[in-house]
Order: C-alpha cells, then sequence, then structure tokens
C-alpha cells in the first residue's frame, strides 16, 4: 500500500510540474503620465507626452488545461512620461522623467488555440528610483542650470510619490516557434501615484509594451 501511495503521489507531481512553465521576457515599452492639473499658466503652455523605455523580467505559468491558465510575473521596466513646455519666446523645454519599477503583474490566460493566449488581470508596481533629464531648444542653455534642474525634479518625485500603485492590464502573445512568442499588453493605473496630493491632484500612469519571450519546456 506504501508503495502504491508513493507511486500516485509522485505521478501527480510529475503531472503537475509537466503544466508549469518558466521563461524570461524583454521589449519596448511606451509609457504616459495622466493628470488632472490644468498645464496652461500665465501664458505659458505645458503638455504631457508619451515616453519610451523597456522592460525585462521572468514568468511563471501553469496551465489547468488546454484552454486555462495562470502566469504571475516579475519586471524591471523604465517607464515615465515626458513634459513640454512653451515659452511665448519660442523656448520649448523638455522635461524626461524616468520612473523605474518593479512591476508583478497577474493574469488569467486564455488559449484561444494553442499558439494564441488572450490575458487579463491586476498588476502591482513598486518605485525603484526616478531620473530626470531636461532639454532646452530656442535658447542657448547654462549646463549647470539644466543639472540643478534634473535634481530638483528627481528629488520632487523620489519624495513625493508612492511606494506602491496598482492597476490593471490585458493583452495577447503568441507561440511563434518552440516556446519563443511575441507579447503584447496595455496597462492603466488605478491609483493616484502622488503622496500628499494638494487641491485633489491626481497622477496616473498608463503604458504599452511589447516585446518577445521564451518559455522553457
Amino acid at each position: 500500500m506504501k508503495k502504491i501511495l508513493l507511486v500516485s503521489a509522485l505521478a501527480l507531481v510529475a503531472g503537475l510540474n509537466a503544466q508549469t512553465k518558466f521563461g524570461v521576457k524583454a521589449g519596448y515599452a511606451l509609457s504616459k503620465l495622466n493628470s488632472n492639473e490644468d498645464p496652461e499658466f500665465e501664458g505659458v503652455s505645458g503638455s504631457l507626452k508619451s515616453k519610451s523605455g523597456f522592460y525585462v523580467g521572468a514568468l511563471v505559468e501553469h496551465k489547468f488545461n488546454d484552454k486555462f491558465a495562470v502566469q504571475g510575473e516579475v519586471e524591471y521596466a523604465n517607464l515615465g512620461g515626458k513634459v513640454e513646455v512653451g515659452f511665448p519666446s519660442n523656448i520649448k523645454v523638455t522635461e524626461k522623467l524616468n520612473f523605474n519599477r518593479i512591476l508583478i503583474p497577474i493574469s488569467a490566460r486564455y488559449y484561444a488555440t494553442p499558439e494564441l493566449g488572450i490575458y487579463a488581470g491586476p498588476y502591482v508596481s513598486f518605485k525603484t528610483n526616478t531620473t530626470a533629464k531636461i532639454e532646452v531648444s530656442g535658447a542657448m542653455a547654462d549646463p549647470r542650470a539644466i543639472r540643478e534642474g534634473e535634481e530638483f525634479l528627481e528629488r520632487a518625485f523620489n519624495d513625493n510619490m508612492k511606494s506602491t500603485d496598482f492597476g490593471l492590464f490585458f493583452g495577447a502573445d503568441y507561440n511563434v516557434y518552440k516556446g519563443l512568442f511575441v507579447d503584447a499588453r496595455y496597462s492603466f493605473g488605478l491609483t493616484n501615484m502622488l503622496k500628499n496630493p494638494v487641491n485633489d491632484e491626481k497622477l496616473k500612469m498608463n503604458f504599452f509594451q511589447i516585446g518577445l519571450g521564451y518559455k522553457f519546456k
């Protein structure tokens, strides 16, 4: 009897392992900040723009059957956004904000075909650090003043942003060849990223990701 129980337990574990895959992924990220603040102030116009970045990560997927699965991931992502400020004298200042984050997405997956997976779920994002880069066009700028401005932005965002935020995402991936897949998704933040908002100020972030991955057999 003990041998029968042992064999059945080993068979069960082997079956579970056969349905669980690990993988890696990396790619391009396009992110944008969204604020409810008025970008116009005393003749100076400002607008929020998208910023290019990247992501790298690892994943684990467990299939319940040929159609349904769950997947967990850990990613390091370079996200954020750009702020473009135009002055009446045709001077334009671009502030590029890099919000480097650790993302943990959890998704429910449905396989429409053996190759095509459709998924959706929540994610939690953890702040690591923020860097800023300022570019000025239409006038000569003092490099020291630019660096002081970048340091001011970095301190302000590192001090005033929450350590975590939450959101939802949806997407699809397609197995190209023997574990190699292409993946695309869109994520949108649900929580205010500001720690101590003034006058009900809100700052959220949406981002699109596309890249390649590989699931080990």
